[in-house]
């Protein structure tokens, strides 16, 4: 329960179903280790977070725990995010965090709770296929706010474990009933930031994780077609796509690559954004078994991005490589590619490299 409108009407969907419930939220990391937003915690993790996820709880008559998961919250999720920018690619948190912590440590607690299962209230729909015997996981009724793209790393394990009582709701659906029970929630606005970003700035994250950071990287070589035309604060602080912070140029310019050895970012027109594929790897084959062969998907590259047609060709196991039949745009290391079949999510894996 993150104090959230989502959870709070899960949980209480649940209790209509007949299910003994409990209450769990996650305290992951403390507001003035991260910065940005200390005097204002407003995001999942914030103490009128857990005060609005306790007094629901209350409401609903369910027992209610904070749960300390701080030190593995640091070493999976936010040592990761650091690391990841440090080697010029662009991390995905949610993935990790969704992988290790909501469902990894969870699940031991949830063990050490004798609890069956966990429940979350993420926009997704899961079924179990009678005739392979594997849980999958299909895309949110609600497409607006489908989540499936940010769960495909959970193995069938976790998978087996797992409810999502809103799976088959809209939002506006979800506030209804909430006001419907007289949950303080139902009115309760979303935050879309990285959680433990509070202020949407990761540059300034980096720079205060990072002792000197900006100091030893700044003044590398900005590179357009092949020449240096300016400088930059430092790699780290760049992503795939980005307009703002590379000089002016007398028309529109992006980062189309980043250098880490060499400290370089390479500039280009929307155009050099494209590419027609890619090579993944951390693979999970989530809707089927791992395959050796070749498959016709629908596939995207980022949360918000559409699915567009392409093959996945598996290299091995845990690699593969994604073609799109129409060229896609900022195609970003570090971020995750997801394949799907209509609704049915059939795999995903962390981008790599491009590949034209």
């Amino acid at each position: 329960m993150s104090g959230g409108v989502d959870s709070s009407v899960s949980a209480a969907l649940l209790l209509e179903q007949s299910y003994s419930v409990i209450g769990v939220t996650m305290k992951t990391y403390e507001f003035d280790d991260v910065g940005g937003n200390i005097a204002n915690e407003t995001s999942c993790c914030g103490l009128g977070a857990v005060n609005d996820a306790r007094a629901v709880a209350a409401e609903l008559g369910i027992p209610h725990y904070v749960v300390d998961f701080r030190s593995a919250f640091e070493r999976a999720v936010i040592k990761n995010f650091v690391d990841e920018y440090l080697e010029g690619r662009t991390p995905n948190p949610c993935i990790n965090c969704n992988r290790e912590i909501k469902w990894g440590e969870l699940l031991r607690k949830a063990d050490a709770l004798g609890a069956d299962f966990i429940a979350t209230g993420h926009y997704a729909r899961l079924h179990r296929d009678a005739a392979s015997g594997r849980y999958i996981l299909s895309r949110g009724r609600y497409a607006q706010k489908d989540q499936s793209y940010a769960l495909w790393s959970l193995p069938q394990e976790a998978l087996a474990r797992t409810l999502f009582p809103l799976g088959g709701l809209s939002k506006p659906e979800v506030r209804e009933r909430a006001a419907r029970l007289g949950l303080r929630t139902a009115a309760k606005q979303e935050s879309f930031e990285i959680c433990f970003v509070p202020d949407n700035r990761y540059d300034r994250f980096l720079r205060e994780r990072v002792a000197g950071l900006e100091t030893r990287l700044a003044g590398g070589e900005v590179v357009l077609e092949g020449q240096v035309v300016g400088s930059h604060a430092g790699y780290p602080f760049y992503t795939i796509g980005q307009r703002r912070g590379i000089g002016a140029y007398g028309r529109r310019m992006y980062v189309t690559g980043i250098d880490r050895s060499l400290n370089r970012i390479t500039i280009g027109a929307d155009k050099d954004l494209y590419h027609s594929a890619l090579r993944a790897t951390r693979v999970n084959w989530s809707g089927l078994p791992p395959t050796k062969s070749a498959i016709r998907v629908e596939a995207k590259v980022r949360y918000k991005d559409d699915a567009t047609a392409a093959t996945v060709t598996p290299t091995d196991d845990h690699e593969v490589v994604v073609r799109f039949d129409k060229p896609k745009r900022a195609i970003t290391p570090g971020q995750s590619v997801v394949w799907y079949s209509g609704d049915m999510l059939l795999g995903g894996g962390v981008i790599e490299s491009t590949l034209d």
